[in-house]
């Protein structure tokens, strides 16, 4: 392909390429304009789906550095009774380790320190470290067989986000925008939230875990800053009104037209369509941001660090707000889960930033009938091992990485709750039932979404790219 393609218009295979597209989404437009009802947007989305979806939105409680399901939601009484003995060959099976246990000549089996309780009807058990959790386990499917190839932070976290270990594919977000679109003119359609424990800093995040990789850069996820403004000159600067600020976008907007016009190029337009976007988001997120309106049970239903700019708790509540305003796929980083020493005193601290405010995101969505159509994921990259990290007699003990076997939780959208979905061996160390792996929750999100995940196709580079790639398939045991 030429590099001076973009120096016409259009040549006959981009117009034959692109005009089915256009017409498409000149309908759209008008659907989606302040002036259609919503009952013609309904009829517009039913379109671009492939069956009857039964969410509209997601929010990914995600848990940077891999959770530890020991711990939390997979109780394993044989590793009480077999404390400090080697982990048996026959479990192990030659499993890759990581780096940071290589040199040690035992891997002892490790308890979990804290019990478990049944919660709810469903008898679901869940730690005593997440007792609000536990509350909610009847509107929650616990999944206990989720598995992946990745042993190390940055390819496990971009797997569960891209659908693939390397760099560069788009997020789950800007398939779920390329797909069906945005549902609010006046926010993005994919939103990004990152809070950290207070004590530690946690593994970084990249922003490629939230970009559109290949697709137009208008489906990228927009993060919104926990300090100061939410968005960068959100704010028009001193001295300009709302009036010189429309007469210069105008202006630009008739700038960057020209230069379509001259050269073709379609991210000139996504260019025209976000400072459109950017203008009226300096109405609408100042609003969505002002938490005065919330009555004092709410706030109090996420816990005491909902006052917090940039805790997870005052980001689970501008989740909720933001499904209530139209946005799309909602995403939340949470860090500091990599427990590799101390876990007995940092888990709980990560446990008590996370357990109440995403319970009570839970209930504050079904309360006010959102949960239906509303699907809500929590989990992490991996799993940990049930061997200590530096030795099981050790006192502040750790947990190597580990992807044979992990846990997550969804509610709401399309999924069953007050059940659990899976197992794993005595050690919790391999899957033993209806294992999940990362390709078949993407299929299983994008299911709910209405959309087919072998039908959700980019192409680029002379092939079809999906978010499953080749892989995936639907999870059908925990869907309603």
């Amino acid at each position: 392909m030429s590099c001076h393609r973009y120096q016409h218009v259009s040549n006959r295979r981009d117009f034959l390429a692109r005009s089915g597209l256009g017409l498409g989404s000149a309908a759209l437009a008008h659907l989606f304009s302040a002036d259609a009802g919503a009952a013609e947007k309904e009829a517009a989305l039913a379109q671009l789906t492939h069956f009857a979806p039964k969410a509209k939105r997601v929010i990914c409680l995600f848990q940077s550095g891999g959770p530890s399901h020991l711990e939390l939601f997979d109780d394993k009484p044989v590793l009480r009774q077999r404390f400090d003995e080697d982990l048996p060959e026959s479990i192990s099976r030659g499993q890759r380790i990581t780096g940071m246990v290589a040199s040690q000549k035992r891997f002892a089996v490790q308890p979990s320190r804290w019990n478990y309780q049944p919660g709810g009807k469903s008898g679901t058990m869940i730690s005593d470290l997440m007792p609000h959790t536990r509350a909610i386990s009847d509107e929650i499917c616990l999944i206990r067989s989720m598995h992946t190839e990745a042993i190390n932070h940055d390819p496990a976290i971009t797997f569960f986000q891209t659908g693939s270990q390397l760099p560069g594919r788009p997020s789950m977000g800007a398939w779920t925008d390329y797909g069906l679109g945005r549902l609010n003119e006046n926010l993005p359609s994919f939103v990004v939230l990152i809070s950290v424990n207070k004590q530690n800093s946690g593994q970084g995040l990249l922003a490629r875990l939230w970009g559109s990789g290949f697709l137009p850069s208008g489906h990228q996820g927009v993060q919104f800053r926990s300090a100061g403004e939410p968005v960068l000159y959100l704010n028009d600067p001193q001295g300009i009104d709302r009036g010189r600020r429309r007469m210069m976008l105008d202006g630009i907007a008739e700038l960057n037209q020209q230069s379509f016009a001259r050269r073709g190029d379609p991210e000139i337009e996504t260019r025209i369509t976000q400072a459109e976007m950017a203008y009226r988001m300096q109405s609408s997120v100042p609003e969505l941001m002002d938490l005065k309106g919330e009555p004092e049970h709410v706030l109090n239903s996420y816990g005491p660090d909902v006052t917090e700019p940039g805790s997870f708790a005052r980001n689970c509540l501008l989740a909720r707000r933001m499904a209530e305003r139209g946005v799309r796929f909602i995403q939340l980083y949470h860090r500091d889960w990599d427990h590799h020493g101390g876990i007995q005193d940092r888990l709980p601290q990560m446990a008590l930033d996370t357990d109440q405010p995403s319970a009570a995101l839970v209930r504050d969505l079904k309360q006010r009938g959102l949960l239906e159509d509303t699907l809500v994921i929590w989990g992490g990259e991996f799993g940990r091992t049930p061997y200590a990290q530096g030795g099981a007699n050790l006192e502040k003990y750790g947990r190597d990485h580990h992807g044979k076997a992990f846990s997550i939780w969804m509610a709401g959208g399309g999924i069953k709750g007050g059940m659990s979905y899976g197992a794993t061996d005595d050690f919790g160390f391999n899957v033993e039932q209806n294992p999940v792996h990362i390709h078949d929750l993407q299929a299983t999100i994008l299911h709910c979404l209405g959309m087919d995940h072998t039908k959700l196709t980019y192409r680029f580079q002379g092939r079809q790219f999906r978010l499953t790639d080749v892989h995936g398939h639907v999870v059908k045991g925990i869907l309603s």
